[in-house]
């Protein structure tokens, strides 16, 4: 080896050793490229370096769980995490010159950020946005945020509780056109969906589908703006509905059918449906307090309710109508018994007077005999008077006995009306009526229950 190879293998040396030992630090490249808080300069201006180039700003989100969904008021609330990324063309180094530094985080006050937000939102999220952002030696510039938005959501609850719901969220810039800022979405939507599904930890009581991301420009107040919308398909869990309401309604109406087999003689069938027509009220009015006042069209769930309490509603009427013609039955009925108890009493107003006379008798005879003096003898008197004495007591009997036998055949006669009697007219029209009318309810109510099905079942 010459002498100048071999200085040159140790100058060589000597260059290697020294770059091994070179300390490079984050502040080195914040002081390269001279981004401090008092340097308001990159956090002024869109950072670019001719204004008639746009800001390309790539969106992404992923939907981290579902929180909430309000019905009553249509709202819909989302915990997502937010991902934007542009180029800041004021910003670049070598990473070589900074021991492969690569990327560097510092505050979001320092640089500039895109204006975004969210069409949908109604309230200001109330979690703390992200403190840092992140810069890369290229230039490009990444922040990310998780928020819990309060968003508007228009519900379709025609298919209640089989429902499915779309919720959009619409990211665009406040007052930048799309001249200044372009709007991108990097992932597509299934990339999207199956992210989402992955870093998914609740639904609440719905199950995510998938969420579907657009790009499209719209016109604002006379200048285009670019949109990115995330629209998110969800479906309801219906089981616990399904339970705890729409089975016990259904319930109601098998009771309704049962009560059929209640004799119509008596209160107790037309206090039954009252009280099965109570509860399916009850029903209704938790309903209310669960779909929104505002909708297009009347929910499945409310024709549902709705016609069972039409057709408990119609089958009160037929029983109180049915009472009705049972009622015009009893009258006549009633009127033989006042008659009844009118000849009876009239039985006994003659047995009091014969009881009178003979009373009246009694006392003539006890007059005679007081009259015959001391000296006489009443011998003869006395005889005529016993005889006839014996003679009205017989007849007594038998006027007690003949009374007796009437009375005893009047009372079988009434029970034999009462039991062996055949029905009036109206009864016997009423047994038909309660057939004819039983046999339209189950139609009509099995015909309303598949229609319900097949609309429920009916995709939209």
């Amino acid at each position: 080896m010459t002498l100048g190879g071999f200085v040159f293998l140790l100058l060589l040396t000597a260059v290697d050793a020294e770059s091994s030992e070179t300390v490079c630090g984050y502040q080195d490249v914040l002081n390269y490229l001279n981004l401090t808080k008092a340097n308001e300069l990159y956090s002024m201006s869109r950072p670019v370096k001719d204004h008639r180039q746009p800001t390309v700003v790539s969106l992404d989100v992923l939907l981290y769980a579902i929180l909430d969904v309000r019905e009553i008021d249509q709202t819909f609330i989302p915990y997502v995490w937010i991902f934007m990324s542009w180029e800041n063309q004021h910003i670049s180094w070598n990473p070589r010159d900074f021991c492969d530094i690569e990327s560097v985080s510092l505050p979001t006050e320092v640089l500039w950020k895109p204006d975004l937000t969210i069409e949908e939102m109604t309230e200001k999220d109330k979690a703390p946005p992200s403190p840092l952002l992140t810069i890369f030696s290229n230039g490009s510039v990444l922040v990310q945020n998780d928020q819990v938005l309060v968003s508007t959501c228009r519900m379709h609850v025609y298919k209640f509780p089989f429902d499915i719901q779309s919720c959009t969220l619409s990211f665009k810039s406040v007052i930048h056109s799309e001249r200044e800022i372009q709007l991108v979405h990097d992932s597509n939507s299934a990339e999207v969906t199956e992210d989402s599904r992955e870093v998914m930890r609740t639904q609440y009581e719905w199950l995510f589908i998938n969420m579907t991301v657009t790009n499209m420009t719209v016109n604002m107040f006379g200048s285009k703006q670019d949109v990115v919308i995330y629209t998110i398909n969800m479906r309801r869990r219906s089981l616990l509905y399904i339970v705890n309401f729409l089975l016990p309604i259904l319930f109601f109406l098998f009771l309704d059918l049962a009560s059929f087999l209640i004799s119509d003689s008596g209160g107790e069938k037309l206090s039954f449906k009252v009280t099965v027509l109570l509860a399916v009220t009850v029903m209704q009015l938790i309903l209310n307090e669960i779909l929104p006042s505002s909708s297009n069209r009347i929910p499945l769930i409310a024709v549902y309710c709705i016609g069972i309490f039409v057709l408990m509603l119609l089958s009160l009427l037929e029983t109180i109508f049915v009472m009705y013609l049972m009622e015009k039955d009893a009258v006549p009925r009633d009127h033989d018994t006042d008659r009844d108890r009118s000849l009876s009493e009239d039985h006994g107003d003659e047995a009091k007077f014969h009881n009178c006379d003979r009373e009246e008798k009694k006392w003539k005879q006890c007059v005679c005999v007081c009259d015959v003096s001391a000296d006489e003898t009443p011998t003869e008197p006395l005889k005529g008077s016993s005889s006839q004495l014996t003679e009205e007591s017989q007849g007594f009997e038998k006027l007690l006995q003949d009374l007796t036998e009437a009375v005893n055949t009047l009372t079988l006669l009434l029970n034999s009306r009462k039991k062996d009697g055949k029905p009036g007219y109206w009864t016997r029209k009423t047994r038909t009526i309660n057939k004819v009318f039983f046999i339209f309810y189950v139609i009509t109510a099995s015909l309303f229950l598949f229609c319900m099905f097949f609309n429920w079942n009916n995709p939209q």
